[in-house]
């Protein structure tokens, strides 16, 4: 399929995707600083507050944009996802023009149930819209695209987060308990 894919791009849009497809990594100097405002993203889920979990996940984006010396973004979190024919919408990466800032939209509740997000999931989303980020600002990529490699920079981001555990337990390097493990499911449909 993704052979398909690749073969309807212009030869412009083939390179920008071997760009972005021989990347793998982020290099992210994992501090107890990040890993502190992951148990908080966490802790404000748990908390089930919208405002809470957007003020805790723009902290996050903050934290790694300035790691990554990159300009920052915005990050809005509305309650319920929205949702058509072909599924759930976890997160999206806005850039409205040159004069604001881009802008990453996140829901914390599913669909159908109302709950809160799984915490891995809600973390791995705002990670990928990071990343949306990194390719244009660190990478200069002319336009991010969901290669393997897009992916695999955004589980190097997950990884160099939450150390070689999953979300919910303690990181390498924290010096803090973990709090509650929450439900971690598959992130599908950003």
């Amino acid at each position: 399929m993704v052979f398909s894919y690749y073969h309807r791009l212009s030869p412009r849009q083939r390179k920008i995707y071997d760009r972005s497809n021989r990347i793998e990594t982020l290099p992210l100097v994992p501090a107890a600083i990040h890993h502190e405002a992951v148990f908080a993203l966490q802790n404000a889920l748990l908390g089930e507050s919208r405002p809470a979990v957007e003020r805790t996940a723009q902290a996050l984006a903050d934290l790694l944009t300035e790691a990554c010396q990159t300009p920052p973004v915005r990050v809005r979190v509305l309650d319920r996802r929205p949702s058509n024919a072909y599924g759930e919408l976890h997160g999206l990466y806005e850039v409205k023009n040159t004069r604001t800032r881009p802008l990453i939209t996140l829901w914390m509740r599913t669909v159908h149930r109302r709950q809160v997000v799984a915490f891995k999931t809600f973390l791995r989303t705002l990670l990928h819209e990071i990343v949306h980020h990194l390719d244009y600002e660190m990478l200069k990529l002319e336009d991010s695209l969901h290669t393997e490699g897009f992916y695999k920079r955004e589980s190097s981001l997950l990884h160099q987060l939450v150390g070689d555990g999953e979300p919910g337990n303690q990181p390498t390097g924290s010096r803090r308990g973990a709090p509650r493990r929450v439900g971690a499911g598959p992130a599908s449909g950003r």
